[in-house]
């Protein structure tokens, strides 16, 4: 809810709100795993993470070599592919499978002073690295080609340590903060997240003035992107490919504020889950339209192969979106699976595995039998009253136990 388009007022994002003013705002997104290198894998492959395997934000090098990833199939069928960006799946930097253009980095890189492996050579860069993606992603796009193309740039921004542009460092200054009604409450029932301290490595939610530092940190970050996004629009325009050209603007997982006392992300709550996704492409999607379809990470492979004509492989746990792009939402998902897997040095969040549905979510903890937690996000949307123990509450979340049970299954 941190973008223009998603309505924060004072949030300047103009290029960004650009693509949801001229396509399609999806105010139901979501990761399926809130984490960084989870999330981005399977943005790549259209599977779960306890399918593809890349649990954590360690060492993934090795297996992100193996995944089989869109862009990767959209280049056998002729289009020409390019990864700019943040990898971050491992330290290894080397160009993965299917891209004929390779512009990355080791790991989580640098704001300034970054070392960039373009094609397989190392280059020392001195400039903001937003916009030096920014400039390689434009640059693609600009050059001569006969065959359609592909670009995947993932910017590093706006992860920490929350540096900004220098042209940017004094923005927001004054502007109001969202003053959530879940960052101060009386958390009860919570079990998972109350664990008394000799459970868990004391890694809690940083004070309130350091969320507030962050958020602008982040806030500043994100212009840098939003200049990026700009030079995006100016190159397909110069080039005369913008209306033949699908436009697709996400993230990689939320982050709290201070909502529930967090920081970070890798809880199931919305504030961790919840995404922006925005979709431009005229030729399907109409004008400003806002579509309240549940919507993950997962679907961006099977649409992207769907919207280019390639075959959409058999078992993928994503769909085409093209049918949402059209208004149609008769036969779309009603719920879908949230996941986590603990981290040795994020002992704080246990794993946990869930469903999330229009109406309610369930959240089990495999640890923590005793954790269980159920929300009515229509009658509690900030997710302050955990169900689970009440009379109610303990029908919906043997319902919804099953049919997790089920769906994983289903996926494995």
């Amino acid at each position: 809810h941190d973008l223009g388009c998603y309505g924060a007022a004072d949030v300047k994002t103009p290029h960004i709100d650009r693509i949801a003013r001229e396509g399609m705002t999806f105010r139901n997104a979501f990761v399926t795993t809130p984490l960084c290198s989870p999330s981005r894998a399977s943005f790549l492959t259209g599977h779960y993470v306890h399918h593809h395997g890349v649990k954590g934000n360690r060492d993934n090098s090795v297996l992100s070599h193996q995944l089989r990833t869109f862009p990767a199939l959209l280049g056998k069928a002729g289009y020409d592919t390019a990864y700019v960006g943040k990898w971050h799946m491992g330290t290894d930097d080397s160009p993965r499978p299917g891209f004929r253009r390779w512009v990355s980095f080791q790991g989580q890189g640098r704001y300034t002073g970054a070392t960039l492996n373009i094609d397989g050579k190392r280059v020392e860069t001195e400039g903001y690295i937003t916009d030096l993606l920014s400039d390689h992603a434009a640059a693609f796009v600009r050059e001569p080609r006969s065959k359609p193309f592909c670009l995947y740039l993932a910017h590093k921004a706006v992860h920490g340590p929350f540096e900004p542009a220098a042209r940017h460092k004094d923005l927001y200054q004054t502007e109001p903060l969202p003053e959530r009604p879940n960052m101060s409450y009386e958390r009860a029932g919570k079990q998972a997240l109350l664990r008394p301290a000799e459970e868990r490595r004391k890694t809690g939610a940083p004070p309130a003035r350091t969320h507030e530092a962050i958020a602008r940190g982040q806030l500043r970050c994100l212009a840098a992107v939003d200049d990026g996004v700009g030079k995006l629009f100016a190159a397909l325009e110069e080039t005369r490919q913008l209306d033949n050209t699908v436009i697709v603007f996400a993230s990689d997982n939320g982050y709290f504020w201070g909502e529930h006392g967090l920081g970070d992300k890798r809880w199931a709550y919305e504030e961790s889950i919840r995404i922006p996704l925005l979709v431009r492409y005229p030729k399907l999607a109409g004008r400003g339209v806002k579509s309240d379809a549940l919507v993950t990470n997962l679907d961006l492979a099977p649409t992207c192969l769907h919207l280019a004509g390639v075959e959409v492989p058999k078992g993928l746990h994503g769909r085409s979106l093209k049918e949402p792009l059209r208004g149609n939402r008769r036969t779309w998902r009603t719920s879908f699976v949230i996941e986590y897997f603990v981290e040795p040095n994020y002992p704080r969040t246990p794993t946990w595995q869930g469903i999330r549905t229009a109406r309610y979510k369930y959240v089990r903890y495999p640890e923590l039998p005793d954790a269980e937690e159920l929300y009515d996000l229509r009658a509690d949307p900030y997710e302050k009253k955990n169900l689970a123990g009440e009379a109610a509450g303990k029908v919906v979340a043997a319902r919804l136990r099953k049919e997790l049970a089920v769906m994983l299954a289903r996926t494995a």
